[in-house]
Parts: structure tokens; sequence; C-alpha cells
């Protein structure tokens, strides 16, 4: 990932209801959700979740199947995964085990 598509994703994540979106998403695994269940879940109208889950989908963070005449959507991990990449690329100046996430303990 390079600076302008880090941009990108991060702008679209800066929004709280569209975090809040992609967070439901990346819970719910590669299974996705149906447009009819985010907008349940949050409590949003469908023309909100559409002007957001657009948002998403143009930077790259989500991604839409029609199936029937519904449309499910799933986070695209691997961009997730490729911004977290971007974020710590030099993380300490290479030592990550001083930056790595560290674990909960319940």
């Amino acid at each position: 990932m390079e600076i302008e598509d880090a941009t990108l994703a991060l702008s679209a994540l800066g929004q709280s209801t569209r975090l809040s979106v992609f967070r439901l998403l990346v819970e719910a695994g590669p299974e996705g959700v149906p447009a009819g269940g985010i907008a349940g879940a949050l409590s949003l109208p469908g023309a909100t979740l559409s002007f957001h889950l657009k948002e998403l989908s143009a930077a790259g963070l989500v991604e839409g199947e029609q199936r029937g005449r519904s449309i499910r959507y799933r986070a695209r991990f691997e961009t997730m995964n490729a911004l977290i990449e971007f974020l710590t690329r030099n993380c300490c100046g290479g030592d990550t085990s001083r930056c790595a996430p560290r674990e909960k303990s319940c």
C-alpha cells in the first residue's frame, strides 16, 4: 500500500458511521452481512447506509456481492492488513517487538 491509498482508507474510516460499518463487517468475517442486516444493527436508513458503503467501497475497504435481491457486504481483509502493514512498516526503527500490539488479558 502506498500513501495515496492509505490516505483514502484512513479518510473513509475517519467518519464514525463508516468506522462502525467497517468494524461490524470485520466482526462478521468473510461471510459478510446483508445490507439490511447492517442497517438494522446500526439503526441506519437505507440511503444513509448506501452513501457510507459507497465511500468504504471506493477506498477498497468493503465489497458487495449480489445475492438474489439483496447485496451482502464484507470487509476486504487484504486491504485492512495492507493498511496495518503500511502504518507499522518502519515501526521503532524495525524493532517490531517494541511496537507490536499487546495481547489482552481476560
